[in-house]
């Protein structure tokens, strides 16, 4: 990690930004795909059980954004987006950030095997080492293709809530898991487009950065396309049901077409209308996998009603 200079103008750290190292908008993230997979699991799990089980996954993931802001806070303080974050801006040292990294990881790795079982927790280890070490530390400094194989430990919450259920891996997990993971590229690539000049003085080779926004167009197309599969892929296993399958038709319908916008244009119509077609994607990408897996849930109820099959 690079040396960070601390702005002068520091205040003692609150509760709130202690809380801010733990990237509560990504933990939301992780927390409901967890909750999914483990809902839809064929097992019934005692409320308590699964309650610690999505409290250690919740905990891991707020380990792993600490671990990475304790990183990362060199390049936070140049990029404007995150310059205002606890470490950059001063109110947190970067060894305290460590330091709750560390404790919380092994907090909830533990907890979890001991509440759940081993193969959860050995799930939840490898996202947070996956996170904080192999995308953190090495892929996205290195390589434009960071988001793509660092997006393997957003995308794993759904199998380890699935593994709390079941104790296993299964069809049904390996989908949900393929399903974030192929969204990621389009989702953080539409970001990237207009948020561009941000990466670039930090020095973090973003494809925008590297191969520049043509690419990055075709490359946000590409994987949109081999997301349709997937997603339509879960509505014919034992989670999915009507509800899912015409989401994931309408979801899949609208994204595309939002991706497609982006695809299309060229860059002076992008920068004439302040990127409108790449926010629009960016914001569709949210409703995408959100829709899809509150549908999981949806149909998840019903057959628990005994309605709702195929």
């Amino acid at each position: 990690m690079a040396d960070v200079s601390m702005q002068d103008t520091t205040r003692e750290a609150g509760m709130g930004d202690y809380f801010a190292l733990l990237k509560p908008r990504v933990m939301s993230l992780v927390i409901f795909t967890a909750l999914v997979g483990l809902i839809v699991a064929p097992v019934h799990v005692h409320p308590f059980i699964a309650f610690v089980g999505i409290l250690c996954v919740a905990v891991g993931a707020g380990a792993s954004g600490a671990l990475n802001m304790w990183w990362d806070a060199d390049i936070d303080r140049i990029m404007k987006r995150t310059s205002g974050r606890p470490i950059p801006s001063g109110r947190v040292q970067p060894e305290e950030a460590l330091a709750i990294g560390l404790a919380l990881s092994g907090f909830a790795v533990v907890l979890l095997a001991l509440a759940t079982n081993v193969l959860a927790a050995g799930l939840l280890a490898f996202t947070i080492f996956f996170y904080a070490v192999v995308y953190s530390m090495w892929l996205k400094r290195s390589t434009p293709q960071n988001i793509v194989i660092g997006g393997l430990s957003g995308a794993l919450p759904p199998m380890i809530g699935w593994a709390v259920a079941t104790g296993g891996v299964s069809l049904e997990s390996v989908l949900m898991t393929a399903l974030i993971f192929m969204w990621t590229p389009p989702h953080f690539w539409s970001l990237a487009i207009f948020v561009k000049s941000d990466y670039g003085r930090a020095g973090v080779p973003m494809l925008t950065e590297t191969h520049g926004r043509r690419v990055t167009r075709n490359h946000i197309m590409a994987y949109m396309v081999a997301l349709v599969p997937v997603s339509l892929a879960i509505a014919f296993t034992s989670i999915g049901g009507w509800t899912y399958l015409a989401t994931a038709i309408v979801m899949n319908i609208w994204f595309l077409k939002s991706c497609y916008a982006v695809w299309r244009r060229d860059e002076d119509a992008a920068e004439a209308d302040n990127f409108a077609a790449e926010k629009t994607a960016f914001k569709v990408s949210l409703a995408y996998l959100f829709l899809h897996f509150a549908a999981l849930m949806i149909d998840a109820a019903l057959r628990a009603a005994g309605m709702g099959i195929w």
